[in-house]
């Protein structure tokens, strides 16, 4: 019995969730999978009407959970910043959620703005490391609102974290079985204190994982590679900064944020996913956001959790989906509404 924390969140995160929902359950009954869920309501409008972003106990609470499904935080009342770094950020780093997983695959049917590419071109994955490097919030003012001001942003990069996040990589790679390629992405040229850091454990640790070719790019090559030969990438890990960049990239070539879901991964303790396109406000109550993105994490919160049997059933609904019934993923043209997305990806769920 798997135990589901699930947070609509804001916007249109309630209206994807829903369909999230709906597909799990057709691959629950499918492959025989138990599960409950419990609702939080965490988001702008708790916040706007008491003041409470996350509350102390829910973290803990949380812990007791296998995984955690959210649809979007960001609220057109409450000024930016504040729910994101009150729970998502929070979440992420009390959590330990130490991985961002980000997969990078264009769906047949799906337009990309790469020309000449397609579904076999475009299928990488990204591996972000999640709790460290800039995001750390290291650093401060000198001399702050003068002509003077000095500000200072710190990456801090653990060997620990940094170690653990390529490990998880390298399994990764392995478990996915395709070109069994690592690529690093860094900047060693310039930024010689971290990433000599990641880029000796990157060896020392590919030592114990001799079926994997390891590679290393520059960022910048990284952004040029992507959008001119795709196909040259199996699995990528990064760190948060660099990471946080090419994931957005990666989602566009894929066909927009639409599509794109994410998973923010504590492989010891429990792990939370999510589209990644945001709240959507101006579509909100409307039944016209493309939900892929959200049945998408659906999709991998299952992976993660081991039952690859049934995340397989849902993969292949969205390809079937994406290939012979959708317009655009565009909200509002995708010829069916949200609801009937989630019903169709349900009903091929159920067909297979």
């Amino acid at each position: 019995m798997y135990k589901i924390a699930v947070i609509p969140g804001d916007g249109t995160g309630p209206e994807v969730v829903r369909e999230g929902l709906k597909v799990l359950e057709a691959a629950a009954q499918k492959v025989g999978i138990k599960y409950e869920t419990t609702t939080y309501d965490f988001g702008g409008d708790r916040y706007l009407a008491t003041g409470e972003i996350l509350p102390d106990s829910a973290v803990d609470e949380l812990r007791g959970y296998d995984a955690i499904y959210l649809g979007a935080i960001g609220h057109p009342d409450v000024k930016p910043g504040i729910l994101e770094k009150g729970i998502l950020l929070r979440m992420r780093f009390e959590l330990d959620q130490y991985i961002n997983l980000r997969p990078v695959k264009l769906y047949p049917g799906v337009w990309t703005p790469i020309k000449d590419k397609g579904p076999e071109e475009i299928d990488f994955v990204i591996v972000r490391e999640n709790t460290e490097g800039l995001y750390t919030g290291g650093g401060g003012f000198l001399k702050k609102g003068t002509p003077d001001e000095v500000a200072i942003q710190e990456s801090i990069n653990t060997r620990k974290g940094v170690e653990r996040c390529l490990r998880y990589a390298f399994e990764y790679t392995r478990k996915r079985n395709r070109a069994k390629k690592l690529t690093l992405v860094g900047k060693t040229n310039v930024l010689t204190y971290a990433f000599d850091l990641w880029e000796r454990a990157f060896h020392e640790v590919g030592q114990e994982y001799p079926d994997i070719e390891r590679d290393y790019a520059n960022v910048d090559a990284t952004c040029m590679w992507m959008v001119k030969n795709p196909e040259w990438f199996d699995v990528i890990v990064t760190d948060n900064m660099f990471g946080d960049i090419i994931t957005d990239l990666g989602a566009m070539i894929q066909g927009g944020m639409g599509i794109a879901a994410g998973g923010n991964i504590n492989p010891e303790g429990v792990s939370m996913f999510e589209p990644i396109g945001g709240s959507a406000p101006k579509y909100t109550g409307m039944n016209i956001i493309n939900p892929l993105a959200a049945i998408g994490s659906v999709q991998m919160m299952l992976e993660t959790l081991g039952e690859e049997q049934a995340a397989s059933y849902i993969d292949k609904a969205i390809a079937k989906v994406t290939s012979e019934k959708l317009k655009s993923l565009a909200a509002g043209k995708m010829g069916y509404s949200t609801s009937e997305v989630g019903d169709m990806v349900a009903q091929f769920v159920a067909e297979q």
